[in-house]
């Protein structure tokens, strides 16, 4: 009796997107790295530039984020551990469902898990990675492993089956014991892995898929789909707000050096005598105060929701701007008493 992995080697004997999905997750790593992501493991703030998977983010418009999240990861391990299984399952899933129906498991599995994770995490993790995508890769292998059973060797299925549902299994068990794992992806992508293998459903020997068990399966993922959309936990803060307010705070943090360098030039112009108290009082005025003065104008109308993460921090610039505006008032003023005769 033919191996049943000879047969599906005859069915198939390229698993050119199986490849082409571990080399653009690889392409992808190496970007990031070459924009300044960490090898082992990067920030979140990396990720999410990137297009990670988080709450505030993806509600805020952003819901491609939920398709770019599975191509991401957060180190080294992270991609060889799923590239190494998603070559174990691709290739048994791409003979078994052949090209675009093994590429439209794929996607919405990792579309599915990423959608779980949303409910699941909302305003409390940035997520990413292709283990949910994968997951549901390894429920459709197990769904055709089942439906074929008759058709291979006993042995042959014990361990392909077994193999499979101990990799399911385990990987679900360790994401509740190890901290940081997104167990919900992992939930997530495995059912609609589940239902994406009766949509997009093969056989060699088994019987077609009845069309009622498939258009059901449409209409539960379609309405399972809009009950976990309607289902996730409100953002906590809008993420464009807090996009506006780094790069309001980033501008400022460059605008505060320039006016120090400005203050070294006024206190150096000072000690050499050659400028006048009132030259020096109106030097302070432009270069010092007047800044500070709009810096403090213009930050007081960004959002103030304590919520934001760079809330404190603005709070703390406007302190500051005020403080050094009123202190560099008044010494302009002390330098113009001291010029009156």
């Amino acid at each position: 009796m033919q191996s049943f992995h000879d047969v599906l080697e005859q069915r198939l004997p390229n698993v050119t997107l199986t490849k082409l999905l571990i080399v653009i997750n690889v392409l992808v790593f190496a970007a990031m790295l070459l924009g300044g992501a960490w090898f082992w493991h990067s920030p979140n703030g990396i990720q999410l530039s990137w297009g990670a998977n988080f709450g505030p983010a993806t509600q805020d418009g952003e819901w491609w984020r939920l398709g770019s999240a599975m191509f991401l990861h957060f180190g080294a391990m992270h991609l060889a551990l799923n590239c190494y299984a998603l070559w174990d399952a691709g290739q048994l899933a791409e003979r078994m469902y052949g090209h675009a129906r093994f590429l439209g498991i794929y996607l919405i599995s990792g579309l599915g898990g990423n959608l779980l994770s949303l409910v699941m995490q909302g305003n409390s993790a940035v997520s990413g990675g292709a283990s949910g995508a994968i997951f549901g890769i390894y429920a459709a292998v197990l769904v055709f492993l089942w439906r074929e059973r008759a058709a291979i060797h006993a042995r042959e299925f014990r361990w392909l089956f077994g193999a499979g549902s101990a990799f399911a299994v385990l990987t679900v068990v360790l994401g509740f014991v190890i901290p940081g794992i997104d167990n919900a992806a992992h939930i997530g992508g495995f059912i609609t892995g589940l239902l994406a293998s009766i949509i997009f459903s093969q056989t060699i020997t088994a019987r077609i898929m009845p069309l009622k068990y498939s258009v059901g399966a449409v209409l539960t993922t379609i309405l399972v789909s809009i009950f976990l959309f309607k289902n996730i936990p409100p953002p906590k803060y809008r993420w464009s707000d807090e996009l506006l307010l780094r790069s309001q705070i980033s501008a400022f943090l460059f605008q505060d050096q320039a006016i120090n360098r400005s203050w070294l030039e006024i206190m150096h112009e000072g000690k050499q005598g050659k400028v006048s108290f009132d030259e020096l009082a109106g030097k302070i005025d432009y270069s010092i105060s007047e800044p500070y003065e709009e810096s403090f104008e213009k930050l007081s109308k960004l959002p103030l929701d304590p919520d934001l993460p760079s809330a404190m921090q603005l709070e703390n610039i406007l302190r500051y701007a005020e403080k050094r505006k009123e202190a560099s008032k008044a010494l302009a003023e002390r330098l113009r008493e001291q010029a009156q005769p």
